[in-house]
């Protein structure tokens, strides 16, 4: 077989198509968007090609041709007329002080003015940007190509800092002749992984078309389903072969690992790419893309919100489209956040009422949001996460109730201090969803019956265990366990699962309303 090379960190696409990596073909989306339009922005998770794109668009204006044969704009594009391009990133060391930012901005700015042989103006960065602007059309005779990677770096480095407002208003400015140069540029496109209001970047520049949300554009960056079997079909043989797996096992379990995520309703879904071609690389199913660096984002946007509503994030959430798409600083909101950085993903569309429904789009995000989500929910040390959750997933698969109950009584202990009495019920909830999720098995939700919702509906491939879990609200604990396990037979919420022919557990949790933790547990 003829040898293939997976481009793994690669994100220049001149180095990618001289060296014959594999590259997945998005070609098509740049012809479509060069004689289309004019400014753009789009957003999409770190790791998921945003900057291999910009790098095909840079080598597209700058008319480099022999870099296309064989790709789809090849026979697209008739003129291949070469323009001035400045490609901006922000993508390198960290931008968390405004001193770096401006000697980042100062650096790249320097750059450009020798590369042209434009004298630099000793002027603040708007101005100095304006002029190399002007001067290069001036130069050229042509319209200047504003490519800018990784556009809010600099304010999602600095974010919840006394930094974060001064980075924005830098921005601000530096991006503020943009709109001031139309006339002499033919094209701007923005990466970048929020769309953060009130930077005036987006009110300013009203005629920037944000094609994030666009279906047209959904599979611009990503591996789409079609594009997994007409450029990966020897990697899935081979990772088939290694892990002794079928080859439609191996693709349902890439799909379950890696595949997932929509960015607007009602389009395939696409693959995490780095993750996919890592996972081809090494010839096994791991974590790559949560592992491949520091959620600092994450951590950060968690730490700096309140307990409560963050339990929303445990079993997906419905909301409007405005709550997720703008990431608004003044706002507790993290939803945006969260989304826009690819932990969560549109699941669904419910266009009667106009409401999304976001949850994880694989397992791979699932498992690494919740176990950094469960370090501020529970007291367990980071190390032994992995172990209680390993635990309790062999006591479900021994059907041992009372084991499930000690783990979770013994990582809740006590009400964390952060979270107030009256949101306790919410709390106990809210942990026991994320432990179970955590286990791996099928877990349901608020799954209704005839007569009601049940709590909890754990499925593993032996048994269905559904529990109920109650407050004692100052009552006797005991007593209400025994409540609750009548509650289940009288509402019928073994019903549905009858017919499985497997053995169905039913189990009580009473929680503690005073902080106290699991206080009982019965089950049949």
């Amino acid at each position: 077989m003829e040898e293939r090379f997976l481009p793994i960190g690669i994100q220049d696409f001149e180095d990618l198509r001289r060296r014959n990596f594999l590259y997945v073909d998005k070609t098509a989306y740049v012809y479509k968007l060069a004689t289309e339009g004019k400014p753009y922005f789009l957003s999409r998770p770190r790791r998921f090609g945003k900057s291999l794109f910009l790098s095909t668009l840079e080598a597209y204006f700058l008319g480099k041709k022999d870099l296309f044969k064989g790709l789809a704009i090849e026979k697209l594009e008739k003129d291949w007329i070469q323009y001035p391009v400045l490609s901006i990133s922000f993508a390198g060391s960290s931008l968390d002080n405004t001193t770096r930012l401006l000697e980042t901005i100062s650096g790249i700015l320097e750059f450009y003015e020798k590369q042209f042989g434009i004298p630099s103006i000793q002027s603040d960065p708007s101005l100095r940007f304006k002029n190399l602007i002007i001067s290069l059309y001036e130069k050229t005779g042509k319209q200047v190509v504003i490519l800018i990677d990784e556009y809010d770096k600099p304010v999602l480095d600095a974010l919840y800092s006394e930094f974060e407002e001064r980075n924005r208003a830098e921005l601000r400015n530096f991006y503020s002749p943009l709109k001031d140069c139309d006339k002499y540029i033919r094209f701007i496109f923005l990466t970048g992984i929020t769309k953060i209001s009130h930077m005036n970047i987006f009110s300013g520049l009203n005629q920037l078309n944000d094609i994030s949300m666009i279906e047209d554009f959904s599979a611009i960056c990503g591996v789409s389903e079609e594009e997994l079997d007409l450029y990966f079909t020897p990697e899935i043989e081979q990772l088939a072969k290694r892990q002794k797996l079928s080859i439609e096992e191996t693709k349902a379990k890439l799909a379950r690992m890696y595949d997932g995520y929509h960015f607007t309703n009602d389009v395939p879904g696409v693959y995490n790419p780095f993750s996919l071609i890592k996972c081809f690389y090494e010839k096994r199913f791991g974590s790559y893309w949560f592992e491949s660096g520091t959620p600092s984002l994450l951590v950060k946007t968690l730490q700096n919100q309140p307990i409560e509503e963050l339990s929303g994030l445990v079993n997906g959430r419905q909301t409007t489209e405005s709550k997720f798409r703008d990431y608004d600083p003044d706002s507790h909101n993290v939803l945006p956040v969260i989304y826009q950085s690819g932990y969560l993903t549109i699941k669904d569309y419910d266009a009667e009422s106009n409401l999304f429904t976001l949850d994880f789009p694989n397992k791979e995000v699932q498992d690494g949001f919740l176990q950094v989500l469960l370090q501020k929910f529970i007291k367990v040390p980071y190390d032994d996460v992995g172990l209680a959750i390993e635990n309790i997933r062999r006591a479900l698969r021994a059907n041992d109730i009372e084991k499930v109950a000690l783990i979770i009584k013994s990582a809740i202990a006590d009400l964390p201090t952060i979270v107030k009495k009256e949101m306790c019920e919410n709390y106990y909830e809210s942990v026991v969803h994320l432990i179970f999720r955590l286990t791996g098995f099928v877990v349901l939700s608020e799954l209704q019956s005839v007569c009601g919702r049940s709590d909890v509906v754990l499925k593993t491939n032996d048994a269905i265990f559904i529990f109920e879990l109650k407050m004692d609200k100052g009552r006797d604990a005991e007593e209400i366990a025994q409540t609750a396990l009548k509650q289940i037979d009288q509402k019928g919420y073994a019903a549905p699962f009858l017919a499985s022919g497997k053995p169905v557990h039913k189990v009580a949790f009473v929680f503690s309303s005073s902080g106290e933790g699991l206080v009982s547990w019965k089950n049949k």
